[in-house]
C-alpha cells in the first residue's frame, strides 16, 4: 500500500504535513515520540479524510531507528511513496555553555538519522523510478549562525546532501528537495528551550508547507519558504561571510542567555 512518512508529525511542520497530505486523500504514515499525540492525529485524520493513517512512536536518534522504522514498514507492507524528513530540534548560547551530549544528539538526529533514512527508502524508490524526499533544512544552513553554530551547521549539510541527491536522483525519476523556512510559529524555540531571533518575519507551518508542495511539483533542488527569507539569503551571497557571520552574532549576542 502506498503512504507518505512523515517524521517529527506530532506537531508543527510535520502535523501540517501530514493534514496537507491526508486532505489530498493520500495515507500517512506518522513518526514521532509522542505516542498520545500520534495517535490522536491519526484517528483525526482516519475518520476525517478516509485514508489509511498510521503511526510509528520511535526516537530517531537512537542508532538502530531508521533499521527499526524501515523494517516496520516492510512488515506492514507499505510502500513509501514521500519520504519527509522533518524531525529535528536546535539550541542557542556560546558553544562551550552547552551541553555536550546535547550538541551531539542534535546532530544525531538532525544529520545522521536524515540520511539513514533517505538511504534506506531512496533506494525502493528508485527501483520503482517514482517517489520524492522533502528534506526540512532551514535559512540557517545558508550561512555561519553564531550562538546556533551546530544548529546552523547540521542544516548547510541537510541543504547540500539534498541538492546533490536531487542531481544524481533526476535520472531515476525520483525528487529530492530541500524545505528551507525560517522562523515558523511552530514549539521549535519553546522545545529548545530558546528565544526567537530578533527582526524575522514569522510564517506558518501551513505555509511553508503550502510552499514546500507547490516547488516539489515544479521540480525543485530546494526552496526558500517567504519572500522575506528568500531576499535575505539572495542578499548575503553578495557579502563576504566573515561579514555575514559578525552581522548575525551581533544580532544573536543579544537574544542569547551569554550576552
Amino acid at each position: 500500500m502506498k503512504t507518505n512518512l512523515i517524521t517529527g508529525a506530532s506537531s508543527g511542520i510535520g502535523e501540517v504535513f501530514a493534514r496537507k497530505l491526508a486532505a489530498r486523500n493520500e495515507n500517512v504514515l506518522l513518526v514521532a515520540r509522542s505516542e498520545d499525540k500520534l495517535k490522536k492525529l491519526c484517528d483525526e485524520l482516519s475518520e476525517k479524510h478516509n485514508v489509511d493513517a498510521q503511526y510509528v512512536a520511535l526516537d530517531l536518534s537512537e542508532r538502530d531507528a531508521g533499521a527499526r522504522l524501515f523494517d516496520e514498514t516492510v512488515r506492514r507492507k507499505l510502500d513509501v511513496e514521500m519520504l519527509v524528513n522533518n524531525a529535528g530540534f536546535g539550541s542557542m548560547g556560546d558553544f562551550l555553555s552547552q551541553d555536550l551530549e546535547r550538541e551531539l544528539n542534535m546532530i544525531d538526529l538532525n544529520v545522521r538519522a536524515l540520511v539513514d533514512l533517505t538511504y534506506r527508502f531512496l533506494g525502493p524508490m528508485r527501483e520503482r523510478k517514482s517517489g520524492a524526499i522533502i528534506n526540512v533544512a532551514s535559512t540557517a544552513g545558508f550561512q555561519p549562525v553564531p550562538f546556533m553554530a551546530t544548529y546552523a551547521a547540521t542544516k548547510a549539510f541537510v541543504l547540500n546532501f539534498s541538492i546533490a541527491l536531487w542531481e544524481e536522483s533526476r535520472p531515476h525519476k525520483v525528487q529530492v528537495m530541500a524545505l528551507c523556512p525560517g522562523v515558523t510559529d511552530t514549539n521549535f524555540f519553546e522545545a529548545a528551550h530558546i528565544d526567537r531571533p530578533p527582526g524575522r518575519a514569522v510564517q506558518t507551518p501551513e505555509a511553508v508547507v503550502e510552499t514546500a508542495l507547490s516547488a516539489l511539483k515544479r521540480g525543485k533542488s530546494h526552496v526558500v519558504s517567504g519572500w522575506p527569507n528568500f531576499l535575505m539569503v539572495e542578499a548575503e551571497r553578495l557579502v563576504p561571510r566573515s561579514i555575514v557571520a559578525r552581522a548575525a552574532g551581533t544580532m544573536m549576542r543579544k537574544n542569547s542567555s551569554d550576552k
